[in-house]
């Protein structure tokens, strides 16, 4: 039996509580991610702006250990806010809570994981590339199971 709108979105709902709980953990890893890169600027002095790098009487300069850093944080800019979307998509089709819970717990890890892999302890591929395929995997079957169930 299909639920309704407010059923969904209710609190009540512990897909939906999932959902939020998994929303809530990633942002606050999107926002660790801004500390490491500042740690990392910081660690190798190597700022993006004249007035950060003048007041600590350093150059302005590019240095791979914060590259490193500010990619993987680029690539949660693009990939998680996709997870708010398709996740909540795929929370209206009133899935199976188990699977719902399963799916958001993976792909939370798996971004995890590429942060990991990618910035805090560097590990060759194909970790990172792994990582973010679970990720593309499971979007993938959200946004599709969603798809099929508005068509």
């Amino acid at each position: 039996m299909a639920q309704g709108l407010p059923d969904a979105v209710s609190t009540d709902n512990p897909v939906f509580r999932a959902y939020l709980f998994y929303c809530g953990i990633l942002i606050l890893k999107m926002m660790l991610m801004t500390i490491l890169t500042a740690r990392q600027r910081i660690k190798h002095k190597a700022f993006a702006n004249e007035e950060d790098a003048k007041n600590l009487k350093v150059k302005v300069r590019v240095d791979e250990n914060v590259e490193r850093v500010r990619r993987a944080h680029l690539n949660d800019v693009e990939n998680i806010p996709l997870f708010f979307v398709g996740a909540f998509i795929y929370t209206l089709t009133n899935p199976s809570e188990y699977v719902a819970k399963s799916l958001f717990l993976a792909y939370t890890v798996a971004r995890i994981v590429h942060t990991f892999v990618y910035a805090v302890y560097v590990v060759p591929q194909p970790a990172r590339m792994l990582s973010f395929a679970a990720g593309n995997f499971i979007m993938s079957y959200m946004v599709i199971k969603g798809l099929i169930n508005f068509a």
